[in-house]
């Protein structure tokens, strides 16, 4: 994969990095959701357990993507700086993707549960995608700003 996106500008290789990234997430995330789901007896669509099954996608899919963030997206290494930046996103995150479900399940009820996960996913990576930007700097772009 990272031969592939080598040869594009660099602004443009982090932006497709990061969307295949994401999309492995958001299949992970989406995965350990339905699991919980099935685990959980199928709760009806907005109770608290559902809630629950959504989280437990979120939490369990947020240390690879923190992991392949800093490694393939950003070519940085884990350090406390980005950690604590990644956090932050995924603060902001956690609130756009629960704060858009109840949303999502109003909008869209004949929708399946993982269609509503991706959409709710894909809105709050966007928005991850731009806060992370700020995070995740490789040393030499911060030691000799251009």
């Amino acid at each position: 994969m990272r031969l592939l996106t080598s040869y594009l500008p660099p602004k443009i290789r982090t932006a497709v990095r990061f969307l295949i990234v994401g999309t492995t997430g958001a299949v992970v995330q989406t995965w350990f959701f339905m699991a919980a789901l099935y685990f959980l007896s199928h709760p009806e669509k907005g109770s608290v357990l559902y809630y629950v099954a959504f989280g437990i996608g979120y939490a369990i899919e947020m240390v690879p993507n923190y992991l392949f963030s800093n490694w393939y997206t950003f070519g940085t290494q884990p350090d406390l700086k980005n950690a604590s930046g990644f956090l932050l996103a995924r603060v902001v995150n956690v609130g756009v993707q629960f704060g858009l479900l109840p949303v999502a399940l109003a909008a869209f009820p004949e929708w399946r549960d993982d269609y509503i996960s991706f959409a709710v996913i894909f809105i709050g990576g966007c928005i991850n995608y731009l806060l992370c930007l700020l995070f995740f700097k490789k040393k030499e772009e911060t030691q000799n700003p251009q």
